[in-house]
């Protein structure tokens, strides 16, 4: 099984898990956001990433989460579930249910906190995909679990059988694309690619999607992938400098957000735009404090986002 198997690319939304003020999952909220994403055009959906805060959730609420998922946009778009654990076994026993339920595939970064080292990293991947009979996508996130996926151990991990896709999120652009020209012909890769520079990458070298935090940026990012798939580059072009002139507001180079914690100003600016993100659930904090709610605003004014948008307070 390799990226010959399946057909995921474009704009994918990593989900953000919408909690009460109490804490709880709010499954009606997580129902009409993820109905949100049909209505958006996005072309696939990540839930329990780090988006989902998949760290503060039980195993039976990361079950749920991912079964509503799946009875919402199963057969839709793709949905594929973030399945990261701190040892293979537990990361296997989420997976397994990702299959029950009828997902798409299943995601994991290396280990977090163990910092292991390429040969563990590779025998870790090895040990879930012969685990789980599902796709699996691998996670490069060095910013949540301390360790690069670099080219040439991604190299190495791609050849495993059902590792279909890597979901690239270095902050490092030139280790990025040595990893884009080691393994784009053997997996499907996400990265930065909602971008000119994406563009001429994906053109000449290969590449096939992003997943982004809560799909604020989606009506730009659809339209980029759209019009590049037709050919229409100068589109894509324009979709991309829209994109990039929202996200640089909110988001920094190394991926922390500008506001709090990227998650959290996610669903500060959903609560904005009217759209059922819910509350962060601690360890983190909501962004909620007047000038930073003012800044987001003036953002998404400035891009155009709250023309005609309800408002949801943000409490």
């Amino acid at each position: 099984m390799d990226r010959n198997d399946i057909d995921w690319k474009g704009y994918w939304v990593a989900s953000p898990t919408p909690f009460e003020k109490t804490g709880a999952v709010d499954k009606v909220a997580w129902r009409a956001l993820l109905n949100s994403y049909l209505a958006l055009g996005v072309h696939g959906v990540l839930v329990n990433g780090t988006t989902g805060e998949w760290f503060s959730q039980t195993d039976d609420e990361r079950k749920t989460v991912a079964t509503i998922a799946v009875e919402e946009l199963g057969g839709k778009i793709p949905v594929v579930i973030g399945c990261t654990t701190y040892t293979p076994a537990a990361t296997i026993a989420l997976g397994r249910h990702a299959k029950d339920i009828g997902a798409d595939g299943f995601l994991s970064t290396p280990p977090p906190y163990a910092a292991p080292p390429p040969r563990d990293i590779l025998h870790f991947y090895q040990t879930i995909a012969d685990g789980v009979d599902l796709p699996l996508m691998v996670y490069n996130w060095a910013r949540g679990v301390v360790v690069e996926i670099m080219p040439d151990l991604a190299a190495e991990i791609a050849k495993i059988d059902r590792v279909v896709a890597l979901k690239d999120s270095t902050a490092n652009r030139s280790q990025a694309i040595q990893t884009l020209e080691r393994v784009a012909g053997t997996v499907r890769v996400f990265g930065g690619f909602a971008s000119r520079l994406g563009i001429a990458l994906m053109r000449d070298i290969g590449g096939d999607g992003s997943i982004d935090g809560g799909a604020i940026g989606a009506p730009f990012a659809v339209e980029l992938y759209e019009a590049f798939w037709r050919g229409d580059f100068d589109t894509a072009k324009t979709a991309a400098d829209a994109y990039g002139a929202l996200m640089s507001q909110l988001i920094n180079p190394d991926w922390s957000g500008r506001f709090g914690a990227p998650p959290a100003q996610i669903k500060a600016c959903m609560a904005l735009l009217g759209q059922p993100g819910g509350h962060p659930r601690p360890p983190l904090l909501p962004v909620d404090a007047p000038g930073d709610l003012a800044a987001l605003k003036a953002i998404l004014a400035g891009a155009g986002l709250l023309v005609d948008a309800p408002r949801q307070a943000i409490a």
